[in-house]
């Protein structure tokens, strides 16, 4: 079994044999939760690509002491996944944010779609944001990624202009769409974003608009994914015709 990570500050100046110390929450979880022991093998990462190998050279309840082997810096992600995912009612949206970083998605972009039913409004989009960037954090220390997907602030779909025109290639996910998804080419670098719709589907003038932005209409099969599943899902059919999985497109 891999070893458990915990999150270290990014300021934090570390090199290999040195000791670093986890205090708060993460001493906390490590120490009471984890019940970690000395000698125990464990990964310490900033969230940014850094990631220390070490081991548990002391425990108390508070604090927990980590001698480190190895440090190094992860790559940047090549092709980077972007995720423009519409607001969801529930829970829905924190399940596809959370499912979404465990497979790999880098950047995560909240979308007010003309059919969503939950809309994000002054302190509610502050509010919303944070709960996906903590959402986030939590699953990227389960799926011990050393980088935490950057969630960005609630988009309007005029909004999204630059994210499509920015990519090598843009796809909104639409059942209705000729073409496959898995039978897309799918460039092995910059950035591939995904379009996810809500629960209502996408309006005619949305379709319409991001066509003319440059995304491209893709289905992901004969069944109709939940807002909730369709990102996660597409980010996997993409990444495993990538370098990034190990597969050359």
């Amino acid at each position: 079994m891999a070893p458990p990570v915990f999150f270290i500050d990014p300021a934090d100046d570390v090199d290999a044999q040195d000791k670093i110390s986890l205090a708060g929450d993460e001493a906390r979880h490590a120490a009471q939760v984890m019940r970690l022991r000395v000698g125990e093998h464990v990964h310490l990462v900033d969230g940014a690509g850094r990631r220390l190998e070490g081991e548990v050279c002391a425990v108390s309840r508070d604090r927990v002491d980590v001698r480190i082997a190895h440090s190094l810096m992860e790559p940047e992600p090549s092709p980077r996944i972007i995720v423009v995912q519409a607001l969801a009612k529930g829970d829905r949206g924190e399940r596809a944010v959370e499912a979404m970083t465990e497979v790999g998605v880098d950047v995560i972009v909240p979308w007010s779609a003309d059919h969503c039913v939950t809309r994000w409004i002054g302190e509610r989009a502050v509010r919303g944001a944070d709960k996906w960037r903590i959402t986030a954090r939590a699953s990227a220390k389960q799926a011990r990624r050393a980088r935490i997907p950057d969630v960005r602030p609630v988009h309007e779909t005029a909004d999204l202009e630059p994210w499509i025109r920015g990519s090598a290639l843009a796809v909104c996910l639409d059942e209705s769409a000729d073409e496959a998804l898995a039978a897309m080419r799918i460039p092995a670098a910059g950035d591939i974003t995904l379009i996810v719709g809500p629960e209502g589907g996408l309006s005619d003038g949305e379709r319409d608009l991001l066509g003319t932005y440059g995304a491209h209409r893709a289905s992901m099969g004969p069944n109709v994914l939940r807002t909730s599943t369709a990102g996660p899902v597409g980010a996997a059919v993409v990444l495993a015709r990538t370098p990034r999985w190990g597969v050359l497109a």
